[in-house]
Order: C-alpha cells, then sequence, then structure tokens
C-alpha cells in the first residue's frame, strides 16, 4: 500500500479531485495513514491533506468500544474513530466542552495532567455542561469510562482532534490541563477557528517562544539569566564565552529537559554538540547562564484575567540545576526571606496580568546573591498542581475550569478554602531500578515517573514521610560514606557534623576525607575502585555502608563515581546526590527517632487551622 501511495504521488498532480485519488485517499487512510505521513510522502502541506479529504468526504467515523464483549449491547460512551461505513455515534445538540489529555505517559508528562483533567470534567459535569474528553491512554483515570460524559480513546494530534471538534461542535477546547502535548496544539487549533478556552494562544505563545518571552521580560522590567541561541557549535561557542561557564544548553521545544545538560567548559560543549545535536537542527539551541548553589522557587497561580490567586510558593530542597520534575519541594516556604517572598509574590502577579491568564499558570524563580531571577513561566497547569491542590485544600483544576467558564475569583473565593498549619513534602519516584546501567545522577534532564506527599508538623517529619512513600528507607546508624566534588566540597563540614551529631560513623574517599579532617571532624578513609581492594563497591556490596551520599558534575567526576552509584542501586542502599538532599536526609532522620504521627489529609484539615 505504501509503495501504491508513493508511485501515485509522483506520477499526479495533487490538486486535482480525480476518481483514483479519492480511492487512493481512502484507501490510505482505512489503512491508518495520517494526513502528516500522505503530505510527508507527496510532499504536499498537510492542510491540502485535509483540504482534499474534505472535499472528497473522507472523514472518520466513531464506533463504541464494546466493553460488554458482545454478551449484552453496549451503551458507554466510549468512543474510537475508524474509516468504516458504520455509524454508533449520534451527536446531540447540548452545551458541551473538549477536555484535550495528556497522551500516553512518559517521563516528563505523568498522571499529574490526569488530574487536572479529572477535576475538569468533575467541574463541566458539574456546571452541567456534557464534560468530552480526549485521550490515549488506558492506563489513566482520564479513560475511565465513567470519568466523563464522553470519551474519545483517540491521539493527541491536529487532525484527530479536528475530526471530533467537527463530529461534537463543541463551545469550546480545554488546552491547559494536559501537560505540553495538548498546549502545543492550542495555536493550530485557533487558526482553525477552535474556540480555546482561558488562557488565549497568542498569550501562551507569548510565554513558549523564547524572543516573544524575552519582549515580556523587558517590558515588565524584571531579570533574566543571561542567555542566547545557536544553530551551530561555532555560534554556540560565541554565546557561551559571552555570558560565561557554566550554562544551560538545551534543544528548543522538548518535553522534560530531554537532552538538556549543564556545560562547564568549551571541551563539555563541544562533547554536547556532538551527541545530541544534528548537523541541521529544526530549532536553535537554548544556552543560558546556569546559576550555581541557587535556590529554585516554584509558584502556582490562579487567575481570571485580571485578579490572581498566588495558590503555593514552593521552595526546592535540591538547588538550581536538577529538573524541577526531579527536585523535591516543600510548603509553605522554609529559608526564603520575607522581602524575596514579597517580591516573588508580585511578579507573578505581574506576569499572569501582562499574560491576562484565564486558569492556572506555574512560574521557575531562581535566587542568586540577593538577585530574583525568572527561570521559566508555563501558561498552563503545571506537574505541581495536584500538590498544591492538596497541601492547601484548594481544588485548583476544578476552581481553573469555572474560570474558564466565566465564573471570577471574588465569586470563587478561593482564599477561604485554604487550609495551614502544616508542612508537605513532594518527593519524586525514580525508575532506576527498571533501567539496568543508567547513571542515578539527578541534573537538568528529567527522570522521575511519579510524585509522592509527605504531611507532618513541621519539615523534618514531612520530608521523611515523603522518602518512606517514596521507597527510601533511611538508617538509624552504621557508615554514612561521602564522596563529593570539589565545587560542594566547602559545604561537606555541615553535612558531615550533622551525620556525625547523629551517632553515624563517617567514610570517605580520600579528597573527602582531608576536608572533614581539617574540621575536626572523626572520618575512615575508603578506597576508589582503581585503587584496589576492599573498596568502597566492595563495603557496599557486603552490606557494611548505610547511605552513600555522592556528588558528581560534568562527565569525569561523574564517570569516576558511576560504580559506586550503580551499586548502591543494585544492593539497595540509601543515597543521595546532591548536598541539599543529604542535609534534608539527615533532619528526616533525627525526627525518626522523635514521635511521628500518621494522619489523613482530612484529619490535617480538620485539626488545623486555617491558613
Amino acid at each position: 500500500m505504501e509503495a501504491r501511495i508513493l508511485n501515485f504521488g509522483m506520477a499526479n498532480d495533487m490538486t486535482s479531485s480525480n476518481a483514483e485519488l479519492g480511492i487512493i485517499l481512502r484507501e490510505a487512510k482505512e489503512y491508518g495513514f495520517s494526513d502528516r505521513q500522505l503530505a510527508q510522502m507527496w510532499k504536499r502541506p498537510d492542510s491540502d491533506i485535509r483540504r482534499l479529504r474534505k472535499a472528497m468526504d473522507i472523514a472518520p467515523t466513531y464506533y463504541l468500544v464494546d466493553t460488554c464483549a458482545a454478551e449484552f449491547e453496549a451503551y458507554t460512551p466510549y468512543y474510537y474513530s475508524t474509516y468504516e461505513s458504520g455509524k454508533e455515534l449520534v451527536p446531540d445538540t447540548t452545551r458541551k466542552v473538549l477536555i484535550l489529555g495528556g497522551g500516553p505517559n512518559r517521563i516528563g508528562q505523568g498522571i499529574e495532567f490526569d488530574y487536572c483533567c479529572c477535576h475538569a470534567s468533575f467541574a463541566l459535569r458539574d456546571s452541567g455542561i456534557t464534560a468530552i474528553m480526549v485521550n490515549s491512554n488506558p492506563e489513566t483515570v482520564s479513560t475511565d469510562y465513567d470519568t466523563s460524559d464522553r470519551l474519545y480513546f483517540e491521539p493527541l494530534t491536529f487532525e484527530d482532534v479536528m475530526n471530533i471538534v467537527e463530529q461534537e461542535r463543541p463551545e469550546g477546547v480545554i488546552v491547559q490541563f494536559g501537560g505540553q502535548t495538548p498546549l502545543n496544539l492550542s495555536v493550530p487549533l485557533m487558526r482553525a477557528g477552535v474556540n480555546i478556552l482561558g488562557t488565549s494562544p497568542d498569550a501562551i505563545d507569548r510565554a513558549e517562544d523564547r524572543e516573544r518571552f524575552q519582549a515580556v521580560i523587558h517590558k515588565l522590567n524584571l531579570l533574566q539569566p543571561p542567555n542566547g541561541m545557536a544553530t551551530d557549535i561555532d555560534q554556540a561557542l560565541e554565546v557561551a564565552q559571552h555570558i560565561s561557564y557554566p550554562v544551560v544548553a538545551r534543544p528548543s521545544y522538548v518535553l522534560g529537559g530531554r537532552a538538556m545538560s549543564v556545560v562547564y567548559d568549551e571541551e563539555e560543549l563541544n562533547v554536547y554538540f556532538a551527541e545530541h545535536v544534528p548537523n541541521k537542527p529544526d530549532y536553535p539551541i537554548l544556552i543560558d547562564k546556569f546559576l550555581e548553589h541557587a535556590i529554585e522557587i516554584d509558584v502556582d497561580t490562579l487567575s481570571d484575567g485580571k485578579d490572581v490567586y498566588l495558590a503555593g510558593i514552593m521552595e526546592h530542597i535540591e538547588e538550581a540545576g536538577i529538573h524541577s520534575g526531579d527536585s523535591a519541594c516543600v510548603l509553605p516556604l522554609q529559608s526564603v526571606s520575607a522581602d524575596h517572598v514579597e517580591r516573588i509574590a508580585f511578579q507573578a502577579k505581574v506576569l499572569a496580568r501582562e499574560l491576562k491568564v484565564r486558569g492556572l499558570m506555574n512560574i521557575q524563580f531562581a535566587i542568586k546573591d540577593d538577585e530574583l531571577y525568572i527561570l521559566e513561566v508555563n501558561p498552563r497547569a503545571s506537574r505541581t498542581v495536584p500538590f498544591v491542590s492538596k497541601a492547601t485544600g484548594v481544588p485548583l483544576p476544578y476552581l481553573a475550569t469555572q474560570i474558564m467558564l466565566g465564573k471570577t475569583l471574588d465569586e470563587l473565593d478561593p482564599w477561604s478554602m485554604r487550609r495551614g498549619g502544616f508542612t508537605c513534602v513532594k518527593e519524586v519516584v525514580l525508575p532506576f531500578h527498571r533501567f539496568p546501567g543508567v547513571d542515578i545522577l539527578l541534573g537538568p534532564e528529567m527522570h522521575s515517573t511519579g510524585e509522592v506527599m509527605g504531611m507532618g508538623s513541621n519539615f523534618a517529619e514531612a520530608f521523611l514521610k515523603s522518602q518512606l512513600g517514596a521507597g527510601q528507607i533511611l538508617p538509624q546508624c552504621g557508615k554514612i560514606f561521602l564522596s563529593v566534588n570539589d565545587r560542594d566540597k566547602p559545604f561537606l563540614p555541615e553535612v558531615g557534623t550533622m551525620f556525625s551529631e547523629l551517632g553515624f560513623e563517617l567514610l570517605a574517599t580520600k579528597g573527602t576525607a582531608a576536608v572533614l579532617t581539617e574540621h575536626a571532624l572523626k572520618v575512615k578513609t575508603a578506597r576508589k575502585v582503581y585503587e584496589g581492594c576492599p573498596n568502597i563497591v566492595d563495603m557496599l556490596i557486603n552490606h557494611e555502608v548505610a547511605l552513600v551520599v555522592n556528588t558528581a558534575s560534568g562527565k569525569h567526576t561523574a564517570r569516576d563515581s558511576r560504580a559506586i552509584r550503580r551499586t548502591a542501586l543494585t544492593y539497595n542502599v540509601p543515597y543521595c546526590t546532591t548536598i541539599a538532599g543529604a542535609k534534608a536526609t539527615a533532619t528526616a532522620i533525627g525526627a525518626r527517632r522523635d514521635t511521628v504521627h500518621v494522619e489523613s489529609l482530612q484529619e490535617y484539615y480538620a485539626r488545623e487551622t486555617q491558613g
């Protein structure tokens, strides 16, 4: 079939609407070829294929998923498309809104967005509007047949969504709850005449497009890390030299920080381009100044286009440089000054109003040398929305959907719903056990596949519970092995002191041990792998080590200590790969020795004061 399509395209003018073209086009669609595939094969724009299909009345029909296996007649509103001749969908004339889900779960885009889509469906149903879900992941709650009034089990592509829009004629489409995948469809759908509910596609593009976003930053007199763009290695070297190393290099329009890396010198930048950048990239490579030892802040806001509700200001436990999807975070803030909180709140509100956000928006800040930098703005639901909703008692996606339908913040009054008086920590679940040979170091490229939440009366208790939830059992005694890179050594004595005061024995490689000894800490030296036996890997295999603290930066230090991290993972030894993570772990171990109480979310809400 593919050869017939190719041969026909080479021998014919695709602008004609002859009978043979109609036959070929219908057969191609029946075989599952998308408009985009046909456009590539026939070297035509995607819009030409769509126009031809419509002119020849070639459109999909929708069949019900038979949830009764033909034993009884199925009535579940669960549809899939086909190019057969039957018809099992009868659209009605009720008020309808289409919700675009997140598609398949993947690293960088997970179940957090499905939470938002489900709550949007609940809000529509409670408002008397038919909720139509479009998603293609059978493992999500949004694709349960009873979550929405109608479900289309279809890919999240322009072609498939437009086919559904033409069938259902909804009054609007919600794109901001499914992550980056539906967000990328907002502008094409708008150009096709589809009403996008909530934040306008133009405002979304102002935040997504690098040059347009820089114009927003300059207009509002805000601060970004120095940055630039490059299409080849020569331009990249020039940009990096101008803004100074270290820099963060990444492709444009990536999901979950894919192919994103912190680069410390020209040699590493050359290696990055050789490994990750094609000769002629489709989009520029983005190069930003990397802010070392900065505090990263995540802010979720809810806006009606005029007023702004600051839903949550979260402090990352790991320093800037770890992807926000891999970093643990805490709510409320633990170490940020009142002055910085005031500045963060002001800038978040200014950005929400400038972009005319209607619904949810996420902003990532970094605090470095008392300066407040804006790293990223996403005018959509973020992966922290479920965490903030549960940590504050305010159902953010539910309220955001009502705003899209015309409600105001004054009418909804989220401030009165807010609960407080406790501390919440979000921790990530990492899949390293499923991928033999993968290094467990955290960085700007996202690895996590899920999240857990710990609640407590203070940070230590909440962080401890988050570790237990993520499957990391923290030790109460034994030997702590420490090996850190040179950039982290100034912070090492504090970490060593924390574990020493808890009664742990300190074990370190030669360079790290020297730093600890200089600060009057008692430490034993362990051999590296190449220094002979018995070495640290042998000790891990023999279960002589209770916890590993190992940090690395750059390819050389990462390679040298890779065997240590892999052995810790294989033999289920708890580990920390950042200094901040090690400090939090020591704090949590201390809390384990105190009274830790377990209560449900509802019990926390009931007994704590409003905040």
